[in-house]
């Protein structure tokens, strides 16, 4: 049976800042700003980022919307520890807590970077979100398109089957194979929320050598290397190898990657 943390699968437990934002931290950096600009949400607003993590989605709110207040939160005090060290500001803070605890309308804009996908209960979730979300506010989420965009678990997952079959049960993109566009405004449109849109956001990343592709996933924290950190050193080896060679790398040795993230996005309506 998997033990939960707050709503999330142990297995799954993101803890640790210093270790994600090497891993997967990185990625959430590139695709915030991207996703922000689809939003086009006007300045001197309200927000609230849930499951915050390490603050990627919330710094570039601040660096990028100007807005009157962002309120980080998640259940996870590594995370929440590392967000304030790094990301401080006057109208930036962060707070220990599940998206069960936000207040009632109490932000013009609440987004979600990168969880909806993890949680037990997304629509639960989405309904606590939409409640923290004043009238006629927005409510938005992305999460990655594992199952079509993710090349850096995609070929990590590929190496790991090959040596051990029953790790494709771990594989992010068997998991959340659903979680596609219709999915999202699925979701969106069940929540009640209206004027319901989807994207997609394409994003590279260039590692400077395959072994900087590699050394992420010792990090323990996040299902990846939860998968490694159970192995043998021998089997930690071999699918070191194998992974390695699989990555497109350059003659100079450097390493490309690409990602993709849905995003969907919705507004509250007003008061019946």
């Amino acid at each position: 049976m998997h033990r939960r943390y707050r709503g999330v699968v142990a297995e799954d437990a993101w803890l640790a800042g210093d270790r994600y934002e090497p891993y997967i931290g990185r990625w959430s950096r590139l695709v915030a700003p991207r996703f922000l600009s689809w939003l086009g949400a006007p300045s001197d607003l309200r927000w609230v980022d849930v499951g915050c993590g390490t603050g990627a989605l919330t710094a570039a709110i601040a660096e990028w919307v100007r807005p009157r207040s962002v309120l980080g939160v998640d259940p996870s005090p590594g995370f929440v520890a590392w967000a304030e060290e790094h990301h401080a500001s006057p109208e930036v803070g962060f707070r220990v807590a599940g998206v069960e605890e936000l207040a009632e309308e109490s932000a013009d804009v609440v987004v979600s970077g990168l969880v909806l996908n993890f949680l037990p209960d997304p629509a639960a979730a989405l309904a606590a979100m939409a409640r923290a979300a004043c009238p006629g506010g927005e409510v938005a989420a992305y999460v990655w398109d594992y199952a079509g965009g993710m090349q850096l678990l995609s070929t990590f997952w590929e190496a790991a089957v090959a040596l051990d079959p029953a790790a494709a049960a771990q594989d992010e993109a068997a998991r959340f194979a659903g979680w596609d566009l219709a999915r999202l405004e699925g979701l969106w449109r069940d929540a009640g929320l209206e004027r319901v849109g989807t994207t997609a956001v394409a994003v590279d990343a260039l590692y400077p050598s395959a072994t900087a592709a590699w050394v992420p996933f010792l990090g323990a924290t996040g299902p990846a290397p939860g998968y490694v950190a159970g192995l043998a050193e021998e089997h930690r080896q071999a699918l070191r190898d194998r992974f390695l060679t699989a990555l497109p790398t350059a003659e100079d040795g450097a390493v490309r990657l690409s990602a993709r993230a849905l995003g969907v996005r919705g507004r509250r309506g007003p008061r019946p």
